[in-house]
Order: C-alpha cells, then sequence, then structure tokens
C-alpha cells in the first residue's frame, strides 16, 4: 500500500486557541464555521443564504461526490449553535459569502500565527479536526462519514489520525 500523508488534526485547545484568536466577524465566520461544520473550503465559499435550513439547523452543501470526485452530490451538514448565531444575521444582511478559497485560507493561515500555534494549519487542517473531535464527543464514524460527504469508509479513515497527545488523553479519559 503506498503511503498515505496524513494530516495531523488540532488539540481542543489548540482549536479554542484559534477561534479566541478571532477579533472581527468574518474571522469568526470563516473559523467557527470551518471548525464546528467539517466543510471544505470550496463549499464554504460557495454558501448563500439558500444553502442554510433555519428549521432544520443544517446546512444543505452541493459538494463533490461519485468515484474520484467527479460526480456532484448533495449532504445536509448540521450547524453547531455558535455557527448558527454568526450565520444568521450575516445571511440576513447579505445573499452569498464574501471571499473566495484562496482569502479564506490566508485568514485561517493568518490566525494560527496570531494563536501562536506551532503547526501548518490550513482549512482542511480544521476540517481533520472537527472529524477528530466529532468522534471523541461520540459521534458515530458513519455518521462523520455521512457530514464529511464521503462514499467510502475508508476515506473518512484518513481524516481519523489522532496524534499521540489525542491517544494520551483519551486513554486517560477512558481508564
Amino acid at each position: 500500500m503506498p503511503y498515505q500523508y496524513v494530516r495531523e488534526p488540532l488539540r481542543a485547545e489548540e482549536a479554542d486557541a484559534l477561534a479566541n484568536a478571532c477579533h472581527t466577524t468574518k474571522e469568526k465566520l470563516i473559523v467557527w464555521t470551518l471548525l464546528d461544520t467539517g466543510l471544505r473550503v470550496s463549499e464554504l465559499c460557495s454558501l448563500t443564504a439558500e444553502n442554510i435550513q433555519w428549521q432544520q439547523r443544517a446546512i444543505r452543501i452541493k459538494g463533490k461526490g461519485g468515484p474520484y470526485g467527479k460526480r456532484s452530490k448533495q449532504r445536509v451538514v448540521p450547524m453547531s449553535p455558535r455557527v448558527r448565531a454568526i450565520l444568521e444575521p450575516y445571511f440576513a444582511l447579505n445573499p452569498k459569502w464574501f471571499v473566495g478559497p484562496r482569502q479564506a485560507q490566508k485568514v485561517v493561515k493568518d490566525l494560527a500565527n496570531r494563536a501562536k500555534l506551532t503547526q501548518e494549519v490550513t482549512p482542511h487542517v480544521l476540517r481533520h479536526t472537527w472529524a477528530t473531535l466529532a468522534l471523541q464527543k461520540g459521534l458515530s464514524l458513519a455518521a462523520v462519514q455521512k457530514i464529511l460527504g464521503h462514499d467510502r469508509l475508508s476515506t473518512t479513515a484518513i481524516y481519523l489520525n489522532l496524534t499521540d497527545a489525542h491517544i494520551v488523553e483519551e486513554y486517560e479519559a477512558k481508564w
């Protein structure tokens, strides 16, 4: 089997440091939404008011799907109370997202520097972080797979690598 590069997710305290480093509403919109939903950066940046299902507390995403991402499919991503509270006023005043993927990546990188995080932090690392933290909180692997929009469980498993610190934390919590 060929080597599969696996990104290191942030630990819970690092994710908190990143979220707390946000000063502006736009920074919070980007980082909080990525941390709390597991969206791809392209999905985040293509959000419109029509994607939000307020009564269901969910976001309907049209993302990549099928073999090798060649077809498009829809999925529903639950919104945390924190994301709902910030998206609701934003989309009440704006019909679509305010930045593209490159600018969102730059905002995440700048915030990681402000939070003094030593590892490289990208929107995709935040996707890995969401998946890892969701499993640690007890969400089933099947639910994580569905929310991330993966066809295969093996694809989801790539996201679920745990750092040594994650393993020690989980062991201590369970024992």
